[in-house]
């Protein structure tokens, strides 16, 4: 049996519940590339599969291996795959779990083609963040000049992108973000930025057209109050939303699906300049139940990566 590296959840739990371990290496079914991968990017769904906290809307058989995103090269294509071929550098998410391995099998259409002008490492941080941000920015409807739009979590990988687009559309973009990060967020293209850790953002966010709740908790809850009429919500972070949305105001749950088109543009973007993409810091294989503990823990500025080359 061919055997590889896999991190394992094998309960529900805390960082103890996962473990790097021996797991047997996939091959490539039909419509499917078996990749090498060489980056994966660290993400919030990581701990909150790890915890449980998402069983209901993703029920699981343990063990799995974690990991939805990835980066790496090619090494064999299934029957009726005909737009990759062997060697190809790619990048994607898998729709799913199984991206902290060494091989993966992957449906096909997921796969966009890594430019030239980013590293493997580059490259894993942009299939998750990038494009559910872009899709949670338009999935309460068309984004127009002059709206007022409110992103909590503007510092972290998929709120550095929300803030981009937003300023790319012309609308009037608030943030939530640490005092310390204030100028990084500022410079993604935020009009205003509150630091959450000197002032409540209700003070200064007022008539709110659309909300992007990435964090969750008491800051979705707060956040009713500075909507405007006729605006909403959109949040990641709490499925509860559907549930808890107040009698007369819209609320609603956005769950990322795979744009290989969207994702292809916004590499492209990045590559030549048009987008900035912000790697925190990339670690090592077996620091990854550490590096998801700290993305449950420790505000960051982009994206954690593991890099298995290191």
């Amino acid at each position: 049996m061919n055997t590889m590296r896999a991190l394992i959840l094998t309960q529900y739990g805390g960082p103890d519940a996962i473990q790097v371990a021996s797991a047997e290496a996939p091959t490539a079914g039909p419509g499917q590339a078996l990749v090498r991968v060489r980056a994966a990017g660290v993400n919030g769904l990581d701990w909150k599969v790890r915890e449980g906290y998402v069983r209901d809307a993703f029920p699981l058989q343990l063990p799995t291996t974690l990991g939805i995103e990835l980066a790496g090269v090619v090494e064999a294509v299934g029957p009726g795959v005909t737009g990759l071929r062997e060697g190809d550098r790619v990048m994607g998410p898998l729709g799913g779990l199984g991206a902290y391995a060494d091989l993966v099998a992957v449906n096909a259409a997921n796969l966009a083609i890594i430019p030239d002008a980013l590293s493997f490492v580059d490259a894993a941080a942009l299939p998750v963040a990038a494009v559910a941000a872009w899709q949670s920015l338009h999935f309460a409807g068309p984004i127009h000049a002059g709206q007022r739009i409110l992103i909590h979590g503007a510092a972290g990988g998929l709120g550095g992108f929300a803030v981009q687009f937003a300023h790319q559309a012309g609308a009037e973009v608030f943030a939530t973000a640490l005092s310390e990060h204030a100028d990084y967020v500022r410079g993604l293209g935020a009009d205003h930025v509150i630091a959450y850790d000197l002032e409540q953002f209700e003070a200064s966010a007022r008539d709110i057209d659309l909300v992007l709740d990435y964090v969750g908790g008491e800051v979705l809850a707060r956040s009713w109050s500075v909507l405007a009429e006729d605006g909403a919500i959109v949040s990641t972070a709490s499925p509860a939303i559907l549930s808890n949305t107040p009698a007369g105001r819209r609320g609603l749950w956005f769950v990322n699906t795979p744009d290989t088109a969207r994702l292809q543009a916004i590499a492209d973007d990045v590559a030549d300049g048009r987008l900035r993409s912000k790697v925190a810091a990339a670690v090592r294989f077996d620091e990854l139940p550490a590096a998801i503990e700290r993305n449950r823990t420790q505000p960051q500025v982009g994206k954690t990566v593991v890099d298995f080359a290191l």
